[in-house]
């Protein structure tokens, strides 16, 4: 038995140190591949990701013809006898988009194509096509174009995992009009906001570098996978100082889907302004902690109006989950339904009260 034992130990040590090194160059080793195919980054490359989503990066340029009424027309009594002398000159940005769809769906930022009289985008396969504007949405600055091409590489909006703070991550786009170019960096922070880029922010901040004309191109994780839309830079001069911005693919899903099925994005709607919580505030609040935020205007006819919500009161939950600031919980209405019934847990004279509320639909925003 102790022989028979010996005989086969060796072979079926041999087989499971086999089997486990086959697992490793699959898994973690220079064989590992993903369910596409694609071969897991090395430390010395991520020519496998960029392959796989730059095809579908484009350059977008547009033109704005602006008209000018000569000087001499400042006149008023000029204008009364003669036709104003009228000239037209044409403007011209560059930006970058995101090919999303086969149906040729591009996303972009909204600042890339605001005010376009036209807009053309540019593949990297040479080929080029006019562009309409199927919506925008100011708030979140996306906008969504298409154009009619057949054969179009695209790159999926859903990512395999969340973004985690560290993460390596690759930026491409057409900085300074110059031609595609891949920048990489690490994912510095999520959830960014109170930055004034838009009136809704939850941004992923990268030091990738990011420059003009990289807005609205893509951010990618090392397998390919689009992980934002990048937006913009924190800059004292305009250049790049390694702090970027990108909008959170998951965001961009949701407004595509909103501007193909409504034109518009839809959101929800209280119909207040409210103003962040400081010390101070709290402290006269009465307030042992400084969160939610103070309720600064009530609109007139809106929700929370009707629901009782007054200018003063402090606006601490909603439907009893405690609100870090105002802007928290204005984000949260946004994300909530139009025609959900919910409950504002508000301080009033240092009193707690629970108004209820059914969340209306926010008014389209001014472009």
């Amino acid at each position: 038995m102790v022989k028979l034992f010996r005989f086969l130990a060796l072979p079926v040590l041999a087989g499971l140190i086999v089997g486990l090194a086959v697992l490793w160059w699959f898994q973690q080793g220079p064989g590992a591949h993903d369910a596409r195919g694609v071969r897991a980054p090395t430390a010395d490359s991520y020519a496998d990701a960029v392959s796989l989503a730059a095809p579908a990066v484009v350059n977008i340029y547009t033109t704005q013809i602006v008209t000018n009424n000569d000087s001499l027309s400042d006149n008023p009594m000029f204008d009364r006898f003669m036709e104003r002398p009228r000239r037209e000159r044409a403007l011209g940005s560059l930006g970058s988009g995101v090919i999303v769809s086969s149906e040729g769906y591009i996303l972009t930022s909204y600042h890339v194509i605001r005010e376009a009289d036209e807009i053309l985008v540019a593949l990297r396969d040479g080929r080029d096509a006019p562009a309409r504007v199927v919506g925008t949405d100011p708030e979140t600055d996306l906008a969504l174009l298409q154009i009619a091409l057949e054969n179009l590489p695209e790159v999926k909006l859903n990512g395999p995992k969340p973004v985690r703070v560290g993460d390596v991550v690759l930026a491409i786009g057409n900085p300074l009009g110059i031609g595609q170019t891949v920048s990489m960096g690490i994912v510095s922070a999520t959830g960014r906001s109170h930055l004034g880029i838009a009136t809704f922010e939850n941004f992923i901040q990268t030091d990738a570098a990011i420059n003009r004309g990289n807005s609205g191109g893509a951010l990618i994780d090392t397998r390919g996978h689009l992980i934002g839309i990048n937006t913009a830079i924190l800059s004292s001069d305009g250049n790049w100082q390694g702090i970027g911005f990108a909008t959170p693919a998951s965001i961009a899903a949701e407004v595509m889907s909103d501007l193909i099925e409504h034109g518009r994005v839809i959101r929800g709607y209280l119909g207040v302004t409210v103003q962040d919580m400081n010390p101070n505030l709290a402290e006269s609040f009465g307030l042992e902690e400084v969160h939610g935020g103070v309720v600064t205007e009530v609109v007139a006819g809106s929700p929370a109006q009707k629901a009782g919500l007054q200018a003063g009161d402090v606006l601490v939950g909603v439907n009893g989950e405690a609100m870090p600031d105002g802007y928290a919980a204005m984000n949260l209405i946004a994300g909530t339904e139009p025609g959900t019934k919910i409950i504002l847990n508000v301080l009033r004279n240092r009193q707690e009260l629970g108004l209820a509320v059914t969340v209306g639909t926010r008014p389209p925003a001014k472009e």
